[in-house]
């Protein structure tokens, strides 16, 4: 199922749900009727933030880089160093455009999220986690982009190949960091002591391969009403995350049954499937880049020289790997409903439980507000998971039973 301090872990001792129960029966007309409502609007947000993401980089690959190019030639330190005029002209393109895109991100996240009571928390802490999420997202593009010139700078026409490879390493090294030093920034995340918890996820983990360096509750309730669970980090780091408003509504039986479909992730190589698939994807886009570079050169009636590569073509660089992103993301999300669905036979089949199942993903079709039917364009451009329908319909067949 698909954003951390206290280096000593800190025991969740309540051995009983700290609420009642979440009703696990299915949606009534109402509720169905909210879901619909919630899952259209934000089908459009995100048609409209994607419109926005690249008109706005067309705008600055091909009408304001000029302005901006003029005024940073008028500083003496970016002509000298160019990395630095490379991050400052990042710096610009992901401010502008946050100015930009800021009144969708606040509807988006903050408003929709509240009016379909979804949401607890208050403007100051959106903000506050915005601004983070902001700071992250620049660092790292700092990093990924400073690291992207250079490779085209020393390794010429190869440059898409070699910065393929980079991509597979720094996916590994993020899938590490991930539960230890990312998440920590965005949640409250504690160790669990939860002994019959512990022995159950412990037993279903035997005889798999995989190996977890704990079970983790982490403090979802404080911001939101949705419940969430995840199998996270990799090698040492790896580990299980639970929400606690997943761990306070649902049975021992549910938690099980959703822990067993992270452990069908494991048992099926999902996890070294994709990051291979990565590597495939990034090298088509990074080669795609490179020719459309040097076509778009010569339109231009100039030369291109890769040692040369002038920081002027970064938004045409991100303009061009986004729109590949877009092309490609649905292919993405096929695969990885195909492997949501092998992981829930995999649950269905490793813990017989379909009742505990289906009562699962009613409850976090409720908490979410899951439309189980969604526009097909909506999961086609935007869902990695199957509609809750399809997965409660696998758990209703014969052989599930």
């Amino acid at each position: 199922m698909s954003q951390p301090h206290d280096p000593e872990p800190t025991a969740d001792v309540s051995a009983e749900p700290a609420t009642p129960m979440i009703d696990a029966s299915e949606m009534t007309p109402e509720e169905l009727a909210e879901a619909k409502r919630y899952g259209r609007l934000g089908l459009v947000c995100g048609l409209v933030d994607r419109a926005v993401d690249l008109i706005y980089l067309a705008v600055m690959a091909f009408v304001a880089i000029g302005p901006i190019e003029a005024w940073l030639n008028h500083c003496p330190v970016l002509s000298s160093y160019t990395t630095l005029r490379l991050i400052v002209l990042l710096v610009i393109i992901t401010a502008i455009h946050a100015a930009v895109s800021f009144p969708l991100s606040f509807y988006s996240g903050h408003v929709l999220e509240h009016r379909f009571g979804l949401s607890r928390q208050t403007f100051g802490g959106w903000l506050w986690r915005y601004a983070k999420r902001m700071a992250l997202a620049l660092a790292f593009g700092a990093v990924l982009f400073s690291g992207l010139f250079w490779l085209i700078w020393l390794t010429g026409p190869w440059w898409w190949i070699v910065a393929a490879g980079a991509f597979f390493l720094v996916s590994v090294v993020l899938g590490q960091l991930a539960p230890v030093l990312i998440m920590p920034l965005f949640y409250k995340i504690k160790k669990l002591d939860r002994p019959e918890l512990n022995e159950r996820m412990t037993a279903l983990a035997e005889g798999t391969g995989l190996s977890i360096e704990g079970v983790y509750r982490m403090d979802l309730s404080e911001e939101t009403a949705k419940a969430n669970a995840m199998l996270a980090g990799l090698g040492r780091t790896r580990r299980v995350i639970l929400g606690d408003t997943l761990l306070d509504g649902f049975s021992l039986d549910e938690i099980e049954v959703v822990f067993a479909h992270e452990v069908g992730h494991h048992v099926h190589g999902h996890l070294r499937k994709m990051l291979l698939a990565g590597i495939l994807y990034s090298a088509a886009g990074f080669w795609l880049c490179d020719r459309l570079l040097v076509a778009w050169v010569g339109s231009t009636g100039g030369s291109f020289s890769y040692g040369d590569f002038p920081v002027a073509a970064l938004p045409m660089v991100m303009l061009i790997l986004t729109v590949f992103t877009f092309l490609v993301e649905p292919l993405q999300n096929a695969v990885s409903r195909r492997y949501e669905r092998q992981s829930d036979r995999y649950a269905l089949d490793r813990t017989g439980r379909p009742e505990a199942f289906i009562s699962a993903f009613q409850k976090l079709a409720r908490l979410n507000k899951d439309d189980p039917d969604p526009h097909w364009l909506e999961t086609l451009l935007f869902h990695s998971h199957p509609p809750i329908a399809e997965r409660l319909a696998l758990a209703k067949l014969p052989d599930s039973q």
